[in-house]
């Protein structure tokens, strides 16, 4: 059952003594750049929903890899009929459509284009896009292109050299070995990358260097576990939550999904939430907050190489 819950924090009387707690969540600024500091209190305080994954739509999630990314693998067919994959620059329009650079493209238009996006080193996001690699013939189309192409690079650039892919559909994958699903040609153009995505990385930086308590304790409030957390860290933040990845004594490890409690839509959205977030779970860590809500159960168990 879905829940939507809004928990009024309470205050900390000032005569209370402090010495027998654990201090309290570091809190995130917006401006002028990420910062923690010790924060008295929030004025109210939102359990995440929990009920679903509120993960982004693979559409959504291809488009963010294809805006953050400017390098990948293009594949085509070589004149002796053998697949021929080689690394090459890339820029995307507003629509996702990549425009590439070629000196000598194939003869065979069939391409695939394969982009990959680390996250904190412990994951990594990829899209495969396939589709024929043509060269627009409206010389008004090829200098929208080449304007795409210098807001990128910077650079100038030959138009006579400018290919694009024309996407046909798009295979998503969350990580190395395993299964993608496959999103159709409108579904991607149709989708809007993520709007967190230009400080996502700096922002789970800064979470896993300066708040690694708030995490570890997270993993105690809003996720349903049967063991002890050895250690917790964020991978990525995006529009709808952010995924922890937590490892296990006996050393087994576990993807989460923690949803923020509603949706936001840029960076101070997202560092409030956090905060609110941080404080709920260290009130109903030390039972000044019943806790309300019904914890995240979903967990994801993590193979390397096919081995567990």
């Amino acid at each position: 059952m879905k829940m939507n819950v809004q928990i009024q924090a309470q205050f900390l009387s000032t005569h209370l003594p402090l010495p027998p707690f654990p201090p309290k969540p570091r809190f995130l600024h917006a401006k002028p750049r990420p910062s923690f500091k010790l924060c008295c209190s929030l004025p109210t305080v939102s359990a995440p929903q929990t009920t679903t994954s509120h993960k982004p739509f693979p559409a959504e999630v291809s488009r963010t890899i294809m805006e953050l990314s400017s390098i990948g693998t293009l594949s085509t067919l070589a004149q002796d009929g053998w697949p021929l994959g080689v690394g090459v620059r890339f820029a995307v329009d507003a629509e996702g459509t990549p425009v590439l650079r070629l000196p000598h493209p194939s003869l065979d238009n069939r391409s695939t284009l394969h982009v990959q996006l680390e996250q904190c080193g412990l994951r990594t996001p990829q899209c495969t896009i396939q589709g024929s690699l043509n060269k627009p013939a409206d010389a008004t189309i090829l200098r929208r292109f080449d304007s795409v192409w210098k807001k990128r690079f910077g650079e100038e650039t030959d138009v006579d050299n400018l290919y694009i892919v024309d996407v046909q559909r798009v295979l998503q994958m969350e990580d190395f070995n395993e299964d993608g699903l496959w999103v159709t040609s409108s579904d991607y153009k149709n989708a809007n990358p993520d709007p967190l995505r230009d400080f996502a990385e700096e922002f789970v930086n800064e979470i896993n260097t300066n708040n690694g308590e708030d995490v570890h304790r997270f993993c105690n409030v809003y996720v349903d576990l049967d063991f002890q957390v050895l250690e917790a860290k964020m991978i990525w933040v995006d529009r709808l939550g952010f995924d922890l990845r937590i490892y296990s004594p006996r050393t087994d490890v576990f993807d989460v999904r923690i949803p923020f409690p509603r949706e936001v839509t840029d960076e101070k959205g997202a560092k409030s939430s956090f905060n609110g977030m941080s404080q709920l779970a260290w009130e109903v860590e030390k039972n000044f907050q019943a806790p309300d809500f019904e914890k995240v159960k979903q967990l994801k168990k993590i193979t390397y190489n096919g081995v567990l």
